[in-house]
């Protein structure tokens, strides 16, 4: 039989106990890793979106950078919107990468940085404003790493399938040890004449080769790594008012969707793809496995997708829309030309597959509904 001051003081104990787990920090790797700042560059792009929300849901916290701050209002007032209320979202302006110095005060005591700021189209004219925006913003957010402070302990590049594939004969399968040597000298002799999609291709192979020059040059104690991911596809974070401003990676698909005509393949002949979810998996992964990411380049590859197989895919599972969705040729998909992509090294280190192709299909295509 307890007496009543026993009573009371259990009663201490316990109500103190309990004020405990909702007062006191506890070690935990969650706790930790919400003090972390990621700094995502060009977050409002149709990759960085995605990488910024994946950090976010790993706990830490995410500073962004846009050329201007008015852009980022497709995030801080859409699906970031709770994020950026609650102080785990932030934003910084940086209206020129180029320039010496841009990325300093975003870089200052950030814990990690995924650098994917660069001009992205397929549409180029003129290669020396592309390669020399690509190859300096690099080098800008580099510099201005070396002065983030030394908290910061890895650095995660945006790279491209691009900087891999070259113009090997088949059969052949590229892998992480592949360089592409032959894209910047072709467009350097083609000048102005030099197609779009190659102008692109050689700022994404001259854009990684600086990457590691620099580490190799200044030797940084933080851990530099690369994502090559093959055309990436699925569902964007945030959406244009606009449908025509659809990244050019995915937009087929909602060209598909509403009925329009199949459009040209990005790449004749078919191409591969690869979920933009997994794309920013592969860059969380990368900073909360730092040893085994240091020095390395991982492809990011799922499946080979074509128009038509969107058309299939999406006629199979919107048939209300059977009669919008242009049925070309059911079931003919580009053959296999002999040439592919080895994905095994990021499968095997995450030890997760990649989202499927109609998958990404269709998950893009129900954030397109908002359209229809």
């Amino acid at each position: 039989m307890h007496t009543r001051e026993e009573l009371r003081a259990r009663q201490r104990d316990v109500f103190f106990s309990i004020s405990l787990i909702f007062t006191s920090s506890p070690p935990s790797k969650w706790s930790s890793v919400q003090e972390k700042t990621i700094l995502v560059s060009g977050v409002t792009g149709y990759i960085a979106a995605q990488i910024a929300r994946a950090f976010l849901d790993a706990g830490f916290k995410v500073r962004g950078t846009s050329r201007s701050r008015s852009s980022t209002a497709i995030l801080t007032e859409g699906p970031l919107k709770s994020d950026f209320e609650a102080g785990r979202f932030e934003v910084v302006e940086v209206p020129d990468i180029t320039v010496a110095g841009a990325f300093d005060e975003a870089a200052k005591g950030v814990y990690a940085i995924a650098h994917t700021a660069t001009p992205v189209s397929m549409s180029f004219t003129d290669p020396e404003p592309i390669l020399h925006a690509a190859v300096n913003g690099t080098k800008s957010i580099l510099e201005s790493s070396l002065k983030a402070g030394p908290q910061l302990k890895t650095v995660v590049f945006m790279s491209s399938i691009a900087a891999i594939v070259s113009n090997n004969e088949p059969p052949y399968t590229y892998t992480e040890k592949d360089w592409n040597n032959v894209s910047e000298a072709l467009v350097s002799q083609l000048g102005k004449n030099a197609p779009g999609p190659q102008i692109y291709i050689a700022s994404k192979a001259a854009a990684e080769k600086a990457f590691w020059k620099f580490r190799d040059d200044n030797k940084p104690s933080a851990v530099y790594a690369a994502i090559n991911p093959v055309l990436v596809t699925g569902p964007p974070l945030a959406l244009p008012k606009d449908p025509a401003n659809i990244g050019e990676t995915v937009r087929n698909i909602w060209q598909i969707l509403s009925g329009q005509e199949h459009p040209p393949p990005l790449i004749p002949g078919g191409a591969f793809y690869v979920d933009v979810r997994d794309v920013a998996r592969l860059f969380v992964w990368a900073v909360q496995h730092p040893e085994e990411a240091n020095g390395e380049r991982y492809i990011a590859f799922g499946e080979p997708g074509s128009e038509q197989r969107i058309a299939d895919v999406l006629r199979e599972n919107y048939p209300e829309r059977r009669n919008v969705i242009k049925e070309g040729s059911p079931g003919v998909y580009p053959p296999f030309s002999g040439i592919g992509v080895d994905s095994s090294k990021a499968i095997k280190a995450t030890g997760q597959a990649f989202i499927g192709y109609d998958q990404s299909v269709l998950d893009a295509a129900k954030a397109f509904e908002v359209y229809l």
